[in-house]
């Protein structure tokens, strides 16, 4: 079994900052890319951003430049730093493994509970 436990959300004012964490824990063989979704009330999951086993980042244009993405190989934990942030980022934010169990499997996807996070004065 394969757990995904987010932190670190919460209520912020605009312009400010918050950082989500996101640890895997159980049968893990392997961990690919590690990714950060979120959903607003009313509409779809939305893409943030993946980085790879090798440190290589990926961003949505609507994030880039504010969001960081980063990893810690060594504790199958990823990381999204949130800087000036803006009423429209407020969502559930979700975390993403592209993982392997087994040295045998394939990979598959495994997500977080998901952490709200609200940006309001």
């Amino acid at each position: 079994q394969v757990q995904l436990v987010e932190s670190g959300g919460g209520l912020v004012q605009p312009g400010g900052s918050l950082r989500l964490s996101c640890a895997a824990s159980g049968s893990i063989f392997s961990v690919n890319a590690m990714g950060w979704y979120r959903q607003a009330p009313g509409k779809q999951r939305e893409y943030l951003a993946t980085i790879t086993t090798g440190g290589s980042s990926n961003y949505a244009d609507a994030v880039k430049g504010r969001f960081t993405i980063s990893r810690d190989n060594a504790k199958n934990t990823v990381y999204l730093q949130m800087d000036s942030l803006k009423p429209e980022d407020t969502a559930v934010y979700y975390c993403n493994f592209n993982l392997r169990r087994r040295s045998y499997t394939g990979p598959s996807d495994y997500w977080g509970q998901g952490t709200q996070v609200t940006v309001s004065s």
